[in-house]
């Protein structure tokens, strides 16, 4: 990733920051996530006052992509106003390590800092698809087992 790949990333993260509906935190962040074909989306937190229901940047903008056919993805970055970097909370890190495992992570503030991490360091000993497809196995074993 070039330093201005990079810095257009974040400035296009920071430009759906803006779009945030955040009434009850008043905590803005913005993601921006690129294809492996250069084909930018973007996604901002939005907020319910249900809490629950509240989502995050990173997965709007991972969502938009996969909606509309993405499946391969190059860069993503996400954006706050904090003094240290924010990293993804825990079910942005799953959805990240699920449909965008490959991608180069940057995190950004407004004070131009910057920091490049990867979904392993974010989230090790991740959980996914090879978990469930060992239980059905498993369990196939047990029915027939059971059937003899």
């Amino acid at each position: 990733m070039s330093e201005e790949s990079l810095q257009e990333l974040i400035e296009t993260a920071q430009s759906a920051r803006l779009q945030s509906i955040a009434p009850f935190s008043n905590f803005l962040v913005g993601a921006a996530v690129k294809t492996d074909e250069g084909k930018v989306y973007t996604g901002c937190n939005v907020e319910s006052a249900s809490y629950g229901l509240t989502v995050c940047a990173e997965r709007v903008a991972i969502w938009k992509a996969l909606s509309e056919g993405e499946r391969h993805f190059a860069e993503l970055a996400i954006v706050a106003d904090t003094e240290s970097l924010t990293p993804p909370c825990g079910t942005c890190r799953q959805i990240i390590w699920e449909f965008a495992k490959n991608a180069t992570i940057v995190l950004g503030n407004l004070r131009g800092e910057t920091q490049i991490v990867s979904i392993k360091e974010l989230l090790p000993r991740a959980f996914d698809a090879r978990f469930l497809s060992s239980a059905a196995k498993a369990l196939t074993k047990d029915s027939a087992k059971e059937s003899s």
